[in-house]
């Protein structure tokens, strides 16, 4: 039986439950896959995470320099987060011939050319999973089972905090701040949780993702980004209304040979696949030329989710005589090739004083920027009137005109929120 050693780069909770996993696992994984995986090194700051796993503390490393000289060690399994110092370590590993696992998505979609160019060298393998979508094996789907297709689109949920957020207010009609309170007092959120709800983790993710779709390097810096932030307990409550939900999508579209890449909030049609995803779940909907429309459904982060996929490449790259290669990842898609006047549906809710004729000009200003309204509604008899508008679909900078225009005039308060419809 082939022997496979395993050295784990922190012991925090995705590295703890890989662990737990292995140990628990280890019979069941010998017996099914014919590798026999052992942890043969570790590299943390506390030793008690060590020996609370029920490992013998002589396997505690105490730099990155003896794991890669450490002849045991055939694979190395990354749980730090942060893009240093695990950058460095990973590709010092690389250099030594050791290949990696890693679960870290900013890492990862930042410096994969790095990583793969040192891989090359090696013949090292390269095993990112855990990367976009805590236990789902999308990564694996997309290159091993989707070869018959040219992939045209990926819609995801792929943020466990922000879809939290979202189906608490939802549910509850709770308001923004209110819920997040609750989602960092129950570990959902971080103590900072900018890198969720500012839609910076998910871009990471839809990097790598569209990256692969596309087999062309998506620069996380060419994705337009927007969080859930100014989403209201108002524009909730409309939207359920008006038969939509709300939900922080990542988007990656193909059209003649360009592609867009982007991350923000939607109205969703309850009627979609992906409107019914709620709490801490993910999903990645993808739309094959060939096979039509694939979803995966599953826990987005957490110990053993995440875990789950990082032992998942441990035993694939175990069983690998030959590992896969990603030239591709050194074609980087350039800027005039990624759209950014995109086309989508708009929700527009404003403010405006209760006089006459002031929806007729606000009309005139959309029909001035070709945009047409498929849906309108008005609250009557108050002094400041809320008025929400569907639009058909529009080019973005055609939209960012008129809602410009639209908030100079003299009867409108304020452009309160805008929010692109997906279908």
């Amino acid at each position: 039986m082939k022997k496979v050693g395993v050295a784990v780069l922190g012991l925090g909770v995705v590295g703890g439950g890989t662990c737990k996993i292995l140990i628990d696992r280890k019979k069941q994984i010998a017996e099914e896959y014919g590798v026999d995986i052992e942890i043969a090194a570790v590299l943390d700051r506390v030793p008690d995470r060590v020996t609370g796993l029920g490992l013998e503390l002589s396997i505690l490393a105490k730099d990155i320099d003896e794991i890669c000289d450490n002849p045991n060690v055939d694979i190395v399994v990354e749980c730090m987060g942060g893009t240093e110092p695990a950058r460095t370590f990973l590709v010092k590993a690389l250099e030594a011939g050791k290949s990696i696992v890693t679960s870290n998505k900013e890492m990862f979609a930042k410096f994969w050319p790095e990583l793969e160019k040192a891989a090359q060298k090696t013949g090292a393998g390269l095993y990112y999973e855990a990367t976009t979508g805590g236990g789902m094996p999308i990564i694996r789907m997309m290159t091993q089972a989707m070869q018959a297709n040219g992939i045209q689109e990926i819609k995801t949920i792929i943020n466990g905090t922000t879809n939290y957020i979202l189906t608490r207010m939802t549910e509850e009609g709770a308001d923004y701040q209110t819920v997040l309170k609750d989602a960092q007092a129950l570990g959902y959120a971080e103590a900072n949780p900018v890198a969720d709800v500012e839609g910076y983790d998910s871009s990471y993710k839809l990097s790598i993702l569209s990256s692969l779709a596309f087999n062309k390097r998506v620069p996380v810096e060419l994705i337009y980004r927007e969080g859930i932030t100014k989403i209201t307990a108002e524009d909730i409550k409309i939207a359920k209304d008006m038969g939509y939900v709300i939900k922080l999508l990542a988007i990656a579209k193909q059209k003649g040979g360009k592609i867009e890449a982007r991350v923000h909030p939607v109205f969703l049609p309850k009627s979609h696949p992906l409107a019914s995803v709620n709490g801490s779940f993910n999903a990645v909907f993808v739309v094959g030329d060939a096979v039509g429309d694939v979803m995966i459904y599953g826990r987005g982060a957490g110990a053993l989710p995440t875990g789950s996929a990082i032992v998942s490449d441990v035993v694939f790259c175990a069983r690998q005589v030959e590992h896969a290669r990603y030239s591709e990842i050194f074609d980087v898609m350039p800027q005039n090739q990624v759209i950014t006047d995109f086309e989508s549906e708009y929700y527009v809710r404003l403010n405006a004083r209760d006089v006459s004729g002031v929806v007729a000009d606000i009309a005139a200003v959309f029909k001035k920027n070709k945009v047409s309204i498929s849906q309108m509604r008005q609250d009557e008899n108050k002094e400041i009137v809320p008025i929400v508008f569907i639009t058909h679909k529009t080019n973005e900078k055609a939209m960012k005109k008129a809602i410009d225009e639209i908030s100079a005039l003299k009867n409108v308060l304020s452009v309160e929120n805008v929010i692109r419809v997906e279908r």
